[in-house]
């Protein structure tokens, strides 16, 4: 029989091989699932790893589902540093993509293309004020901001629903709960003709190096992860955790703001109740198999891309149905959970002992 055996010290070979065998779980039961819904198993796989890398503009999709998970991952990976259990970053990305939303509108095709700059700010400050109640209600009332942040998931998506249904409906829109299309000079500016990948990707790449820098190179980085992780030894070192929960939050919140900007200026184009398609909650997986580190991040959003773009395929030339994406976001996750206990613990063979009467 096999037993778990405490390690003396973490194994840094499981962790950088961790999110491997999490990935190799998820295959191995992404097989067995196809084989029980009597689907071929091989043309399941291969909707999921082989069509959403196989042309330029297949890793163009890729890209734009990718940005909006970096962003955010990047911020939950902050706050998981420093202890803060932010798990509301879809309502941050969707009153992110409102506050863009609301500017955009005002635009006119005379616009000047710098708008574009104002739409991104305002997204930034829209996900950042939403960060904020829940920084200030853990701050004053010490109320969990995991129950918190994911209440106002639900707060911003009526929120969403009544101006779109409401005062932001289009009225030349045969009844659709649709804002208005924003106006060309509000358009995130594209990379390549033919193809909707924008300059979020340059942005997400930034956002990635200066998150590495602020993280492993500022002072203000390890105040921010030790205020979070060692309270005692943050007040003992002169450091505040007030500050890291401030901090943890907001750049969250901005981030995950930004994300809800660049896809209401980029691929939507205007405002509908389906603005919030999970990116928030799938961010979080993206932040753990990323190891919460910025360049594992990037990594992981590609997997967790492919496997957006894989459910689509998987949908429309399989007749699957649309949950099977979250089933292989699922699997991923708790794949790695397992997999993780073998970073503090190993398998060890135990023989087993024969009792007296089966000696007997």
């Amino acid at each position: 029989m096999f037993k778990l055996e405490s390690r003396a010290a973490p194994s840094g070979a499981m962790a950088l091989a961790s999110p491997l065998i999490a990935l190799a779980l998820t295959v191995a039961v992404g097989v067995l699932l196809f084989v029980l819904l009597g689907k071929d198993p091989l043309l399941g796989l291969r909707m999921f790893f082989v069509e959403p890398v196989k042309s330029g503009y297949a890793w163009s999709e890729i890209a734009v589902k990718a940005v909006p998970l970096i962003l955010i991952a990047l911020g939950l990976a902050l706050c998981f540093r420093a202890n803060v259990w932010n798990i509301g970053a879809e309502g941050q990305y969707i009153l992110g993509a409102v506050f863009a939303g609301g500017i955009a509108m005002q635009a006119t095709p005379d616009s000047p293309r710098a708008i574009v700059l104002v739409i991104l700010v305002a997204g930034m400050v829209g996900g950042m004020g939403w960060a904020a109640i829940t920084a200030l209600l853990r701050d004053r009332f010490n109320a969990s901001e995991i129950l918190v942040s994911l209440m106002l998931v639900y707060v911003a998506e009526m929120l969403l629903s009544y101006l779109v249904y409401g005062p932001w409906k289009d009225p030349a829109g045969f009844n659709f709960p649709q804002t208005v299309s924003f106006a060309k000079p509000t358009q995130v500016p594209r990379l390549f003709g033919g193809l909707r990948v924008n300059v979020g990707v340059i942005v997400a790449l930034v956002a990635v190096v200066g998150m590495t820098i602020f993280l492993f190179r500022l002072f203000r980085g390890l105040q921010a992860q030790v205020g979070g992780l060692a309270p005692l030894a943050a007040r003992y070192g002169g450091f505040s955790s007030r500050a890291s929960l401030w901090t943890a939050l907001l750049a969250s919140g901005a981030l995950a703001g930004l994300a809800g900007a660049l896809e209401a200026a980029g691929p939507l184009g205007q405002l509908t109740p389906y603005v919030p398609v999970g990116y928030g909650f799938a961010a979080i997986i993206v932040a753990f198999v990323g190891r919460l580190h910025p360049v594992g991040i990037v990594f992981s959003a590609v997997l967790m891309s492919m496997f957006y773009i894989g459910g689509e395929l998987a949908q429309s030339r399989m007749q699957l149905p649309k949950s099977i994406t979250g089933v292989f976001q699922g699997l991923l996750l708790f794949s790695l959970l397992a997999s993780d206990t073998l970073i503090h613990y190993r398998l060890r063979w135990v023989a087993a002992r024969r009792t007296a009467g089966a000696s007997a």
